[in-house]
């Protein structure tokens, strides 16, 4: 088990990975740094292997599959995530790591939004972006992230060995920051540097096909995490959806005590059962959440004593 493991997922970043590999070397001495290269079509995995690096291969295309890899196979105290473009200072990476090892955080955000993102930055959808999935998950979530999307970022081994990787790409990021909150880990923010690409290097992230499957996974995660509150939201909109139809009918059953529109009185009817089913079908899930929750703090105690015992013998 190594104390410290550096996380680099690469996908044709030649021109940068070198650099990135020699930073996190002299930010921390004492970690191994592993370097995932992603079925790149450049020199990627060579300049990582000569920069001094641990190379390994994904040969499943996406950033989620990567995270998957190393993830299972890499054994630490504390590990360190970051994204092989040169985008992210590793002056706080020491910082980091202290926070997990010595103060307990399961996550470590690398705040770029506090610092100098927008200046860096100059894709102003993605400015955007990251500002609504920001209000969105903390608004869902009552928590205080400050930063969602960054792909700098610090974890615990109790952390890694209990997130389940179910996104492909790079909606990855909202899914470990959504298991962090859910999971009542301890997650502390620290402003990081940013800087954007260097000329040549090209961002693999689509504004719009990656937005897109961000705010799937938000709204898929809120289901699976808060199912009442998602179920029941759904049972109210279609109750009111049918109260709005079905006011004229009772109005005008009261005044003539006819119902002319039987047709209308059917479907509100079995719209309002469907509201109903909607609710108690969040009741139901969400106990069933609660007992896995139950299960996880169980887990969570097993890997601490894992933990312990594997560092200890080494």
């Amino acid at each position: 088990m190594d104390k410290i493991a550096v996380l680099i997922p690469c996908y044709n970043e030649e021109k940068t990975i070198g650099k990135v590999v020699r930073d996190a070397k002299a930010a921390l001495p004492e970690a191994t740094v592993y370097v995932y290269n992603n079925n790149s079509s450049d020199r990627t995995a060579e300049v990582a292997l000569e920069a001094g690096a641990v190379v390994r291969n994904e040969y499943m295309q996406g950033k989620g599959n990567v995270i998957r890899r190393m993830f299972r196979e890499i054994d630490a105290l504390v590990y360190v995530m970051v994204d092989g473009d040169d985008t992210y200072s590793m002056d706080q990476a020491p910082k980091m790591v202290d926070l997990v090892l010595e103060h307990n955080a399961d996550m470590v955000v690398g705040d770029r939004l506090s610092s100098t993102y927008y200046q860096e930055n100059k894709r102003p959808f993605h400015n955007f972006g990251n500002n609504l999935v920001r209000g969105s998950i903390n608004k869902l979530f009552d928590c205080n992230i400050r930063d969602i999307m960054t792909g700098f970022r610090a974890f615990s081994y109790e952390f890694v060995k209990t997130f389940p990787v179910l996104s492909k790409g790079f909606e990855i990021e909202t899914e470990m920051t959504i298991h962090a909150v859910y999971n009542n880990m301890q997650i502390e923010n620290v402003v990081i540097d940013y800087r954007d690409r260097p000329t040549g290097s090209v961002s693999k992230l689509n504004t719009y096909t990656d937005g897109f499957k961000v705010i799937r996974t938000i709204l898929r995660l809120e289901r699976n995490y808060k199912p009442f509150w998602f179920f029941s939201a759904i049972a109210a909109f279609l109750s009111v959806f049918a109260i709005i139809f079905l006011i004229p009918i009772l109005q005008e059953y009261w005044l003539t005590h006819m119902v002319p529109r039987f047709p209308t009185l059917i479907v509100c009817c079995f719209i309002l059962l469907s509201a109903v089913q909607s609710f108690f079908a969040g009741v139901i899930l969400s106990t069933m959440a609660l007992g896995e929750r139950r299960q996880f703090e169980m887990q969570l105690n097993m890997l601490k004593r894992h933990k312990v015992n594997d560092y200890t013998e080494e």
